[in-house]
Formats: C-alpha cells, sequence, structure tokens
C-alpha cells in the first residue's frame, strides 16, 4: 500500500499533490485508492473540511476541492461506494462547492437536496431499491460537477464512474419490473389531482427514462408495450399532454414520440376509439393540434416534435401493415372530418365558414389576422408548422385533400404568405404549391388556373428576381418542373398569361423553355386530325 501523509491542516499542500500526481499511472492509481480505502482516509479528510468550513479557511478549502476531486478521478468503485454513502455525500459535494476557479463558492449541497427528493418520489416500498436510487442520482449529480472539458482528458476519462450509472440503471430497472404495482402507483399518482406540481413533474421525468430504456431494450418492449396497453396508459398520456407545467407536458410528448415510433397501431387505434366514442374534441390528436397551432413558444423545439408525432400518426403507410385498406380509409374519413379544420385554422381565420369558433377567436387576437401579412414571427413559425403538415397531407392523402384544398380555397390563403416578411414562412407556401403541381393532377391543374393561382407566384418571383435565396431558388424550380414534366395544361397558362411579365427574367432559360415546349404543344395539336 502507497504511505499517506497524516491527515491534518497542515499537510493538505502534500495530500493534493500526491492525489494529483497519480494521474497518469493505473498502478500508482490503483494502490493509493486502496490505501484511502483501507485507512478511512476519506471521512477524515471529510470531518477536516467541517472543520476548515467553520473556520473559513479558504486556502484550505481550496486544497480540499483538488484532493476530493483528485480522489474522484481515480475512479474506482471502492472509493464511489464511500463517497456516494448517507454519511460523507453532503461533505464531498460541499468540498467541490470551492473551486479555485469560482469567483463565489456554488450552492452544490443546496441543489442536490432538492434533488433527492426525486428518487422519493418515486412509489417503491424496497428500501435497498430506494438506496440505489439515491446512490445513482448521487453519482450523475457528482459526474455533471466534476466532467471537465472533453479535450482534456483520455477518451475512457471516468469510464468506471459511467459505468457504475449504467450498472445502477439497469439494476433498478430489473427491479422496477419485478416489482408488478410499480406501474399501477405510478399511472395512478400521475392523475390524482391531490399530487402536488412538483412532485408530479419529478415523477414525469424519470418515468420518461424508465420509459426510454424499457423501450430500447428489444427483450421487454414487446411485454412494457403490453403492460401500458393493459393499464389503459393514453387516457393517463392524453391528461398529461393537456397540463400546464411545461415540464411535464415535455416529459408526456416525449413518451408519446416512443410509442408513435415503436408501436404506431396501438395509438391509431387508440384515436379511432375515441372519435367512435366521443363527439367532443377533448381528444389526443385534438391536444396534439392545439399545441402546435397554440404554442406560445415554439422555438422551444416542442412543435417540430409534435408535427412529427402528427405526421406518424396520419400516414397511410404506417398502418398498412396491421390494417386494411377499409380501415385506413375510415380513419382518414375521421381525420378529414374532426381535425383537419382545426389544423387549417391559421389558414381559414378570416372566414367563419365551417371553422371551430374557439381557434378562430384566438387567432384573431394572438395572430393579428392572416391577411396582414402575418408579420410576427411567432406567428409566421406556427403557419410555417401547419403548411409543413398541409404538405404532407396533400402528399399522402391525395384523395381526401384534393377536395378539401379546393373546397376551402386552402392553396389562395397560402399563397397570400409569399408577401410575408418572413422568407422561410414564404418558401413553405412554394413548397405547398410545389407539392400539389408535383402531383400532376387534372382537378388540381384546373382549380390552379381557373382561380389565377400563379399571380401571386409571378409576382413574387419578380420581387425576388435579383436576389439569391431559396425562396428565389424554389419559385425558379416549381417552373422548371413544369417545363421540364411538359405539363401543357399549365405551360399553356402561364405563357398566355404571363410571359411578358416573365420577359424581363433572362438570367436562366426556363422561361424561354416554357415558350418552346408552348409552341411545340401547338404544333402537336395543330397536326392532330379533326
Amino acid at each position: 500500500l502507497m504511505d499517506l501523509p497524516t491527515c491534518e491542516l497542515s499537510r493538505l499542500g502534500e495530500i493534493a499533490d500526491l492525489v494529483t500526481s497519480v494521474r497518469l499511472s493505473r498502478i500508482c492509481k490503483a494502490r493509493l485508492a486502496l490505501a484511502l480505502r483501507k485507512n478511512g482516509y476519506i471521512p477524515k479528510l471529510l470531518r477536516l473540511f467541517r472543520v476548515c468550513e467553520r473556520a473559513k479557511d479558504i486556502k484550505a478549502l481550496h486544497l480540499l476541492f483538488d484532493i476530493v476531486r483528485g480522489i474522484l478521478y481515480l475512479d474506482k468503485n471502492i472509493l464511489f461506494e464511500v463517497m456516494f454513502s448517507d454519511a460523507c455525500i453532503l461533505d464531498v459535494v460541499g468540498c467541490l462547492e470551492y473551486d479555485p476557479c469560482l469567483t463565489q463558492p456554488g450552492c452544490y449541497r443546496e441543489s442536490l437536496t432538492k434533488r433527492a427528493m426525486l428518487p422519493e418520489v418515486i412509489p417503491t416500498r424496497d428500501p435497498e431499491l430506494r438506496q440505489k436510487l439515491h446512490k445513482v442520482y448521487r453519482a450523475q449529480y457528482i459526474r455533471a460537477i466534476i466532467t471537465p472539458n472533453p479535450s482534456d482528458f483520455e477518451e475512457d476519462f471516468l469510464s468506471t464512474l459511467n459505468s457504475f450509472i449504467s450498472s445502477g440503471k439497469k439494476e433498478i430497472l430489473r427491479e422496477l419490473w419485478k416489482d408488478k404495482e410499480f406501474l399501477p402507483e405510478v399511472f395512478a399518482q400521475l392523475t390524482d389531482e391531490a399530487t402536488a406540481g412538483e412532485q408530479r413533474c419529478e415523477l414525469m421525468k424519470f418515468f420518461k427514462k424508465f420509459c426510454a430504456i424499457s423501450f430500447k431494450s428489444s427483450k421487454i418492449r414487446d411485454k412494457f408495450l403490453q403492460t401500458l396497453a393493459k393499464l389503459r396508459f393514453l387516457p393517463t398520456l392524453e391528461m398529461l399532454m393537456g397540463v400546464d407545467d411545461l415540464q411535464v407536458r415535455s416529459a408526456a410528448t416525449d413518451i408519446l414520440s416512443f410509442l408513435v415510433k415503436f408501436s404506431p397501431d396501438m395509438v391509431q387505434e387508440f384515436v379511432m376509439q375515441e372519435a367512435r366514442q366521443n363527439e367532443n374534441d377533448t381528444q389526443l390528436i385534438s391536444e396534439i393540434i392545439k399545441q402546435i397551432i397554440c404554442s406560445r413558444d415554439p422555438e422551444f423545439g416542442g412543435d417540430n416534435q409534435l408535427v412529427e408525432i402528427l405526421r406518424a400518426l396520419i400516414d397511410p403507410e404506417k398502418m398498412l401493415d396491421g390494417a386494411s385498406n377499409l380501415k385506413i380509409f375510415g380513419f382518414l374519413d375521421i381525420f378529414y372530418n374532426r381535425y383537419i379544420h382545426v389544423l387549417a385554422a391559421p389558414l381559414l381565420a378570416n372566414t367563419s365558414e365551417d371553422v371551430h369558433w374557439q381557434y378562430i377567436i384566438y387567432f384573431f387576437v394572438q395572430l393579428k389576422a392572416l391577411i396582414s401579412l402575418v408579420d410576427n414571427y411567432q406567428t409566421a413559425e406556427i403557419l410555417s408548422s401547419v403548411l409543413k403538415l398541409l404538405s404532407f397531407c396533400v402528399e399522402r392523402h391525395m384523395y381526401h385533400m384534393k377536395f378539401y384544398v379546393m373546397n376551402k380555397d386552402l392553396l389562395r390563403r397560402a399563397l397570400v404568405l409569399l408577401k410575408s416578411k418572413h422568407k422561410f414562412l414564404a418558401l413553405c407556401a412554394v413548397r405547398f404549391m410545389r407539392r400539389i403541381i408535383g402531383l400532376k393532377d387534372e382537378f388540381y391543374n384546373r382549380y390552379i388556373t381557373l382561380g389565377n393561382l400563379f399571380e401571386p407566384v409571378v409576382n413574387a418571383l419578380l420581387d425576388n428576381r435579383n436576389r439569391s435565396n431559396l425562396l428565389n431558388s424554389a419559385l425558379l424550380e416549381l417552373f422548371e418542373f413544369i417545363r421540364t414534366e411538359d405539363i401543357q395544361f399549365l405551360i399553356a397558362h402561364i405563357v398566355e398569361n404571363f410571359s411578358d411579365a416573365l420577359e424581363s427574367v433572362k438570367y436562366v432559360h426556363t422561361f424561354q423553355g416554357l415558350k418552346t415546349k408552348y409552341e411545340q404543344g401547338k404544333d402537336r395539336q395543330n397536326k392532330k386530325p379533326n
């Protein structure tokens, strides 16, 4: 065993030098760890810390910080068992508060005491399991404090600590899976109105991690999904997605994302059952759409996740494995009868026809009326999400969406956004039209020409002709697609109505090519017998 200096105030400098000097030698690290463990050295150091803190000896406290961090950097399990114990943990964290690089000591002990609430809210009556929970959470907290810049140390730095945390989590998961009362108790606490907000939040965070590990393990995933279905978890999740607490909503959204990824048919079946049983709109898809279009902070990141969840739920290709064509058509009937109006409400905010009034009122007040060119960035983000979803519907729901677009004159509404100062929103409007034209559908083409819907597109192109940006590129690509695909009906409309206006756009050959295609089409038409 390595000889250690006597644990006293006058020799703290020697101890700090010893602990930091062995970092590059595995043999020396192992010998030092054994010496620290065998002689009960760590509790002696921590008693000395309490003395120094009472005396406000800052120099000694800085040395103790170096010593304790150096001991943790030894990365030995035999030391973690001591340092993460009930008797030592607060003093260990206390030493780490006195980092010489900080102008003021940290508040790690106060923060750890608050975090200690999390293992307490987890419903388990096994004292050994609760102790494991505490140790793992303490280890994670310590790791967050002491982990340096990755470039400062080797790749496997703190690998034992990482393994300690990972194996602890797996062990906890195994124990919780054995407890048949665990999941029912979790759901009961989450839905109980008497559960305090902070307690529900911490429990929800833990359950999200529990779900993440369970879904990633192929061995228990199917059993876990069966258990969730048996306990009717989706109504609970739906309720949690509607609470005011942002962290609870965020965790619920993450869990729903897991479910949609690994078992979309389970969620789709639940949505269809809800639609058949209820006539109100307090349902899962309604809640998802409401959070997309009424988000107070679309930059938070939840919107993109919710958009992806909704896309997965309404994607017929994801239903094909376990559903008949009739069932898929029935699901889409429900979506277009009950929910598409809510999703399209931002674009239909200037009309009262067949639109849910609560959303109309919201958008009149909050979005300052769509026709006023949507200069609010937050509103632009929301409308961008809506247009992406509507573009997805155009491509995947060709029958249902075609009639909805024409019935609500949806493309005209979208093209209003070409005048928005937010170019990303104008770009979404162009892509919406591009998706429609990409189908090369005769009904859509007649709808576009009869409504003269190329006029705002041509105006936008002329306004952007001297700029090199994504919007200008997307507009040009739209016309180039029509030319290369030789869509004669649209080519004739563009040339006959906008050739003079587009004469000035000479930096690309697209519009000259459209004229050529137009003349070729006329020649072919003239050569045909009467």
